[in-house]
């Protein structure tokens, strides 16, 4: 009974309760005034019949009819009689049945419920919270982050206005907080002074905006923030960001690094500390049609080949298959190691290659500006004129025109492009025009965005060489800052894990423990407190308290956690 008074005062306490109360309390009125002058007709009606009644059996005989009930005891012998009942039947169908109904539901049955939902949203975290992460908007970035923030074990929690939404989001198993994300009791509610950090994710007006008012709350909580428009970092440092992430710039940029522009480019791609990620195409290189045991890169350089991408897939590193022009071998080393690897595979001649950049949006843009900084002549494809008119700043040639449309892409120059990159705001439409390029010029190396990462084998399917989502460039990007270390980004759906060495595993050697044939996993590291053994050798005993530093998708970590399921993964 308690808690359902304090439902009853939270409801009736809201503005919008009141305006709706006066609106079914209006219906009600029309309805009892519309029976009143029923009840008077029907006395005027039946004294002109001769019939007599109370004005009691006038009322009972309008509820009768205006619900439905039947006559039966009291019916009109004229004509004019009938019509009238048929007036109070027929008002009462929609007074009654329909209108009168529907306005409860509206107006107070599902306020009501309403009014339940958002008492149950909760208002604040339990006291004592620390060391979590605050995000203020829940996107397909945070999402995911929020997914390897789970595999660390590091908490979060959602910041929500609207409580219904937020109970909504609450079954669906998001830890949520309702309440405005500009105002400075939110943050007090959710302990933004002792949280991990604070993700500022909405647009960059409201960044700034969320930015300061964090900051009256804690002047060293980390604040990450994401940037729509580059001209926007500097506002946001200035109002205290301590991260600022121009997301979809980044992705313009990763996009282009995966374009070689001469042969024999080691593009590196993350780092570990002092393990670094790299990839080398092998187009145009003495790679090509040998393998890997031939090359003997590892004994002549140290550098450990962990996977090779093909079209697109990172394909596990045989050592008896030879590589294809397609084959862009990932590779894993020390800074002196990948310098030998240099050294070893000459660098091919500069060339003046071409390269077709579909989309001018900011990604589109940051891509160009890239390739044309590196040397590259970009060619650019915009459907709208207003944003090809921006990408004139970027790029050498703008055709203002629908990409889908042959005589566009060829006066482009499709024809002659090394590389084609896709980089519309749209799923779909990359998916279709990573087919259409891929129809009309078979040998070009395609490079796509992505929105969603569950469009990934979509466009893979389609024909892309290389795929990267935004959603995975964010949630890297955030992750990586929360952890204190350097951007690892291999591709869509490759990530970098540490795994510490299970009970199981413990006094087995690399080679003994087969973990590559049973999850799929290469490990590229161990790591011992604070000293990291970078292409650990197959005979390297582990042991337990070390970490193993390894590269795989979720589904491969997910299996060696079946296989070793008394430990958790960070």
């Amino acid at each position: 009974m308690k808690y359902l008074g304090i439902q009853l005062a939270f409801f009736l306490r809201q503005s919008q309760t009141k305006r709706n109360l006066a609106a079914l309390g209006k219906l009600l009125a029309v309805v009892g005034v519309l029976v009143l002058v029923f009840t008077a007709i029907f006395h005027a009606l039946m004294e002109l019949e001769g019939q007599e009644h109370s004005w009691f059996t006038g009322f009972y005989w309008t509820l009768t009819v205006m619900t439905t009930l039947g006559f039966g005891d009291i019916t009109f012998k004229t004509d004019l009689g009938r019509l009238f009942s048929m007036v109070v039947l027929l008002s009462g169908n929609v007074l009654l049945l329909i209108l009168l109904p529907f306005a409860f539901i509206r107006f107070l049955y599902a306020p009501w419920l309403e009014a339940q939902l958002k008492l149950r949203a909760p208002r604040a975290l339990p006291e004592g919270s620390a060391g979590h992460v605050v995000f203020c908007a829940w996107d397909a970035v945070t999402q995911g982050l929020s997914q390897k923030l789970g595999e660390a074990g590091v908490p979060y929690v959602v910041l929500v206005p609207d409580p219904v939404a937020a109970v909504q989001m609450m079954s669906d198993g998001v830890r949520v907080v309702t309440g405005e994300v500009d105002a400075r009791a939110t943050y007090d509610a959710v302990h933004a002074a002792e949280a991990r950090a604070v993700v500022a994710n909405l647009d960059d007006a409201q960044n700034t905006n969320v930015t300061l008012t964090v900051r009256e709350v804690s002047a060293t909580v980390p604040i990450v923030a994401t940037v729509e428009h580059m001209e926007s970092r500097d506002l946001l440092e200035f109002a205290g960001a301590t991260h600022t992430m121009p997301l979809k710039h980044r992705l313009g940029q990763q996009l282009a690094s995966r374009i070689s522009l001469r042969s024999g480019e080691i593009h590196v791609v993350g780092r570990f500390r002092d393990v670094l990620m790299a990839e080398l195409p092998a187009l145009g290189t003495p790679l090509v049609g040998r393998s890997l045991r031939d090359l003997g890169l590892r004994q002549r350089t140290g550098v450990n080949v962990v996977g090779i991408w093909e079209h697109g897939r990172l394909a596990p590193a045989r050592g008896d298959v030879p590589l294809t022009a397609a084959s862009v071998p990932v590779l894993v080393g020390s800074e002196a190691q990948i310098e030998a690897l240099r050294a070893e595979v000459p660098l091919g001649e500069a060339q003046a290659a071409t390269v077709l950049i579909i989309g001018g949006g900011t990604v589109g843009r940051a891509a160009a500006a890239a390739l044309v900084e590196r040397g590259a002549r970009v060619h650019l494809v915009e459907h709208e004129a207003a944003a090809a008119a921006r990408c004139k700043e970027v790029a050498h040639e703008v055709m203002v025109g629908e990409a889908a449309d042959r005589a566009v892409l060829e006066r482009a120059g499709l024809g002659a492009a090394s590389a084609v990159i896709v980089t519309t705001n749209d799923d779909a439409m990359n998916v279709y025009l990573s087919i259409y390029v891929r129809r009309l010029r078979a040998d070009v190396r395609l490079v796509s965005r992505i929105t969603h990462e569950r469009n990934h084998e979509a466009i893979l399917r389609a024909g892309a060489d290389f795929v990267l989502s935004y959603a995975s460039l964010g949630k890297e990007m955030m992750f990586s800052v929360l952890q204190g270390r350097e951007l690892v980004l291999l591709g869509e759906g490759i990530d970098l894990h540490a795994l510490p060495v299970p009970r199981a595993l413990a006094g087995q050697s690399l080679a003994e423990s087969d973990l590559g044939a049973r999850t799929g996993l290469n490990v590229i590291a161990i790591q011992r407190g604070e000293e990291i053994e970078a292409n650990p050798a197959p005979g390297a005993v582990l042991s337990r308290g070390e970490v193993l530093l390894v590269i795989g998708t979720q589904a491969q970590r997910s299996a060696f956690l079946e296989h070793y399921p008394e430990r958790k993964g960070r």
